[in-house]
């Protein structure tokens, strides 16, 4: 989605056609103001809500992003503050009406020459980070995991130096679940996905219990048995803990040879996803996400964007820019199953947005839909993948998964994504072990409150300080230092990390 904004020190309106724009002043506007343009504030609008640019009447669309977020349960008198008891949501673009002819776009010219320093690994691929991972078959080895992963990092760790990490790879599927059920190839393709990272060098050990319904050899990338370790063979908690360390010193001795190399920036995987979002989200920090994710494209480069919930709304913006009429059905085909999961749930799509959502200023779904794409910028969509499908197709992707955070970025993992860039309006401490995590905000209010968390502010957007061009290229080219290991997100300074959350629609027993 293309945001073309006009902005003043009082509001930013993203649309020539909308009747609404949001407050960009700092502390909001207050009642009385009167702005250049002759309209009036009629009571106090915080910072980040719409106001009505035009009077509008009972019934009468709501503009914003040159699309209708919504109807007018009563009038708004120009100047009031549009607020999300005013807006009837309107009902999503239907599937079956959608145009799956893909509209002819001019191809954007090659970014040639952009390179960054990653690991080589045996099979081709190509890590940002030299992670020796542990992935459990089952929950029930975790805490026996952990005890072995504390002491690895505290004594062992320190004499292969060139080692970034130790990642036990905890979740919580495994066993107690209907492992034959059709939904369940999610779950279990994204445990056997995630011990397949890049960021790992082939040399993953598999933790399992013994009795548990997804056996260790289905989610052992090596596929030897002596990198998979069973805990009822063992002869008690320090002979599980000994064989874990064991094992582990083996992989690490190997992973240490590992050595950077100049890749180009066509190796590189990025996910992109937004969280806390707010209302300034579509048009400062998730467009110069776009920006860069079609400079990563031009440069030959794989980007990933998400969040089912977050699309359907404007899935009709969407299929023109399918790369054939495949590609559109596959969009077509993910929007109608998770229409289908949230029904079977007794849900649907004004679950989301969140209380905080609101409180920076989204109304509902469709508002938030309409900034959230603006993160897949302008590049053709080549290629549709379900739930933790493994990324195989260069360019723009869509990775459909729901718009949890947490799961979010774990499918997103196990589709191989190196880092992931991570909008935030109202702020999020989030992030990932086995992939970097780049905060971004959408305000300058953010970056000041939270120095030490965001490492990108796009704010200076709507304030006039930079364009959105500026800040898309400030993004690539972290993107490449980060990979490159040159540059540290605050995150990881402060190793800061979520546990991975699978996404798992098949019944548990």
């Amino acid at each position: 989605m293309h945001v073309k904004s006009v902005t003043t020190p009082h509001f930013v309106k993203v649309h020539e056609q909308d009747n609404v724009a949001i407050a960009v002043s700092d502390g909001g506007l207050k009642a009385g103001t009167a702005l250049p343009s002759g309209i009036v504030i009629q009571e106090h609008i915080p910072q980040g809500h719409k106001l009505s640019l035009l009077p509008i009447k009972m019934g009468d669309a709501i503009i914003r992003y040159g699309e209708v977020i919504g109807h007018a349960i009563s009038d708004i008198p120009t100047g009031s503050w549009v607020q999300e008891g005013h807006v009837l949501t309107p009902t999503p673009p239907p599937l079956d009406q959608l145009s799956l002819s893909p509209e002819s776009a001019s191809p954007q010219p090659t970014l040639e020459g952009y390179t960054f320093e990653g690991y080589r690994n045996p099979d081709g691929s190509v890590g940002t980070k030299n992670i020796l991972g542990i992935m459990t078959s089952v929950q029930c080895v975790v805490g026996v995991l952990d005890h072995a992963v504390k002491h690895l990092k505290q004594e062992i760790l320190p004499k292969y130096p060139s080692v970034d990490d130790i990642v036990g790879l905890h979740h919580t599927y495994g066993c107690g679940v209907a492992i034959q059920a059709p939904e369940a190839i999610i779950p279990i393709r994204t445990v056997q996905n995630l011990a397949q990272h890049p960021n790992f060098g082939g040399e993953v050990l598999v933790v399992g219990l013994g009795c548990e319904k997804l056996v260790p050899s289905r989610v052992n990338p090596s596929g030897k048995n002596e990198d998979i370790i069973m805990l009822q063979d063992q002869q008690g908690f320090h002979a599980m803990v000994e064989k874990i360390v064991e094992k582990a010193e083996a992989k690490l001795a190997k992973l240490n040879t590992r050595k950077r190399e100049t890749c180009p920036a066509s190796e590189l995987v990025i996910g992109t996803q937004c969280g806390g979002s707010d209302a300034f989200s579509g048009v400062t920090a998730n467009p110069a996400v776009g920006y860069a994710s079609d400079l990563l494209v031009r440069a030959g480069a794989t980007v990933l964007f998400s969040e089912v919930t977050e699309v359907r709304d404007a899935i009709h913006l969407l299929t023109p820019r399918a790369a054939n009429k495949e590609v559109a059905e596959k969009l077509v085909h993910e929007m109608d199953w998770y229409d289908r999961y949230l029904t079977a749930g007794q849900a649907d799509r004004s679950a989301n947005p969140s209380p905080g959502n609101k409180k920076g200023g989204l109304s509902n779904v469709v508002e938030k839909a309409l900034g959230s794409v603006a993160k897949s910028g302008q590049s053709t969509i080549t290629n549709v993948l379900a739930p933790g499908e493994r990324a195989n197709t260069k360019g723009l992707l869509f990775a459909a998964t729901p718009a949890s955070d947490f799961i979010c970025g774990t499918l997103q993992l196990a589709s191989g994504i190196h880092l992931q860039l991570f909008t935030t309006g109202r702020g999020t401490p989030y992030s990932l072990s086995m992939a970097p995590v780049v905060k971004i905000s959408t305000r300058t209010a953010l970056k000041k409150q939270w120095s030490d968390l965001i490492d990108i502010n796009a704010g200076t957007i709507a304030t006039g300080e930079a364009t959105l061009e500026d800040v898309g290229w400030e993004i690539f080219h972290y993107i490449l230092d980060v990979a490159s290991g040159k540059k540290q997100t605050w995150a990881d300074h402060w190793g800061v990390h979520n546990d991975l959350a699978l996404f798992n629609p098949a019944p548990v027993t």
